[in-house]
């Protein structure tokens, strides 16, 4: 007896099968341009644009992947100096702030900053909300510079859209090399 398939099981089981694809499918990266590496919750696309940050004019490069609204994203550049590249910090944190309506006093943030074997570190975390086109709106960052060179670390998204475990997985993964 031989077994054919059955096109009305086959179109029954199609739709339940695509639902059991995982929302998170978490990939290991690491970049090309600058030392660090990080897990993204989807294959990650990177772009590098000209930014200006506080009157310091930088090449930025930001590597991105989007779930359900919420946007995972790494950017980095490189000042001329490590005290520019503290200054960005906050410029970058501010800058992310007005874009989505949040005043200082909707943050919670935290700073540190040391000198290491002769290397300038300084890192600055933020947890805002806020609001883009009508809509709440959460941004949790950690901005950190390492010598001249300096990174974001951000999800941004509708506050449901950015569950507490998937952001645990995500700044945990953040490493500097």
């Amino acid at each position: 007896m031989t077994l054919r398939p059955v096109p009305a099981l086959a179109a029954l089981l199609l739709p339940a099968l695509l639902a059991c694809s995982p929302k998170y499918n978490w990939r290991d990266y690491a970049s090309p341009d600058a030392p660090y590496r990080v897990t993204f919750p989807a294959k990650p696309a990177s772009s590098t644009r000209d930014i200006e940050l506080d009157g310091m004019r930088v090449a930025m490069t930001m590597t991105a992947a989007e779930v359900d609204g919420a946007t995972f994203a790494v950017g980095t550049a490189q000042a001329q100096d490590p005290a520019r590249a503290q200054a960005a910090l906050e410029a970058m944190k501010l800058a992310l702030l007005r874009n989505i309506g949040a005043s200082a006093q909707q943050q919670a943030s935290a700073s540190a900053s040391a000198t290491s074997g002769g290397e300038n570190r300084a890192a600055l975390d933020v947890d805002a909300t806020g609001n883009a086109n009508g809509a709440p709106m959460r941004l949790v960052g950690h901005f950190e510079s390492r010598g001249k060179r300096f990174y974001q670390v951000i999800v941004m998204g509708r506050p449901e859209a950015v569950p507490p475990e998937q952001l645990e997985q995500f700044f945990t993964s953040f490493k500097l090399q």
